[in-house]
């Protein structure tokens, strides 16, 4: 009886969800389509790039923001400690674009993660009415600020966040980013975020244009300069400050690679995802068993639970096919439906290990530097 209400719940919840995110997702513009008017204001826009021992994909990012088409804006690089190649790929760089300025951060002081002290030195040396915080591996096309700075124009915004196009050498990763790309929206609700009634907010690091009194009245980076998700927090502390807001997906005109494998995907979120329950343990644990409820048991339970249980999955399956073969904003196949069991399971294991791992090393290791899981608890 347990196995049939939970089979026929969690069935109509994920049809319900597949209609939910399938018609609200194309609420969500797209930054390809802004068509920028001749004649528009463009007002200066500082272009702040972050560093550390980037020296794989510095140089090809960076030749990509110099391309872009935007005549007010110049390129601020803030080396954060680097102590691999990225020096010497910025003095060259330097040299061939002049648009490009360098700032090398040697000392971190205390209280500060190494990427926010370093996005926050890029606003403390640059006085342009608007900035753009963005990560070192970022691709953009030609228009694409030209593009955003008419966006931010026609909706009178004071923040826009792109979500990219993430590319990827592995099958399995894609498929997995698919699940996870659906954990996102609905948890931070992005055809909500312009809604100024609505507590829905977002910011991605590979894309946070945000004007700088909104930066400023919202606190800087200095009101969470322990969080690992700074993206996220900026975004929250905007919308609450009451700023206008708004996300667009960047399909073809901004891109990331972020994770060349499944691997590399488990490690990288390893080292951040205890603080989006901020650091607390039962939160953590929560969001594993609703993951595990919601992602990972459905259609393994339902195939085994009889002839009706067989039906609902025939009927949970072709919802979460559908959903990922026709969402807006992402690069998902139908098949990817069949993944959704095992990337909730590489959630699952990510929200625990990471939280396990937290408490017990007493901290983060972040940019090679230790953090006190006290110290980061004092910005929940």
């Amino acid at each position: 009886m347990l196995l049939t209400g939970y089979a026929l719940l969690i069935t109509f919840a994920w049809v319900c969800a597949s209609i939910y995110l399938l018609v609200n997702s194309r609420r969500v513009k797209y930054l390809k389509n802004v068509s920028p008017q001749a004649g528009s204001p463009e007002p200066p826009v500082a272009i702040i790039v972050a560093v550390k021992d980037e020296e794989a994909e510095l140089e090809q990012a960076l030749a990509s923001i110099c391309q872009v088409d935007y005549p007010q804006a110049r390129i601020l690089v803030i080396n954060d400690r680097s102590t691999d190649r990225t020096p010497q790929i910025l003095e060259k760089m330097v040299k061939a674009n002049p648009a490009i300025s360098v700032r090398t951060v040697t000392e971190l002081p205390p209280g500060w993660l190494g990427k926010n002290h370093a996005l926050y030195q890029g606003y403390l040396h640059t006085t342009e009415e608007w900035m753009l915080f963005t990560d070192a591996d970022v691709m953009y096309g030609r228009q694409a600020l030209r593009k955003a700075m008419q966006y931010v124009e026609d909706h009178r915004l004071d923040h826009l966040t792109v979500m990219p196009e993430i590319t990827s050498p592995s099958g399995l990763f894609r498929s997995v980013m698919s699940t996870f790309a659906i954990m996102l929206e609905l948890r931070q609700r992005p055809w909500e975020v312009r809604n100024p009634k609505s507590d829905a907010s977002i910011g991605i690091g590979a894309f946070n244009l945000v004007k700088r009194a909104a930066y400023e009245q919202a606190g800087t980076h200095k009101a969470f300069s322990l969080r690992p998700d700074d993206d996220l927090k900026l975004g929250e502390q905007i919308k609450a400050a009451g700023f206008r807001q708004d996300v667009v997906y960047g399909n073809k005109e901004i891109s990331l690679q972020w994770y060349t494998s499944l691997q590399e995907f488990v490690r990288g979120l390893m080292k951040n995802t205890f603080s989006v329950a901020n650091y607390h343990f039962p939160t953590a644990l929560g969001m594993a068993v609703a993951t595990l409820l919601v992602f990972v048991l459905p259609l393994p339970l339902l195939l085994l639970a009889g002839t009706t249980g067989q039906l609902l999955a025939v009927v949970l399956l072709l919802s979460q096919v559908l959903l990922m073969q026709f969402k807006s904003g992402i690069h998902s196949k139908g098949w990817h439906a069949l993944m959704i069991p095992f990337a909730g399971a590489v959630m699952v294991y990510i929200l625990i290990a990471s939280a396990v791992k937290t408490i017990r090393q007493g901290g983060i290791y972040w940019r090679d530097s230790f953090y006190p899981l006290e110290e980061l608890k004092k910005q929940r």
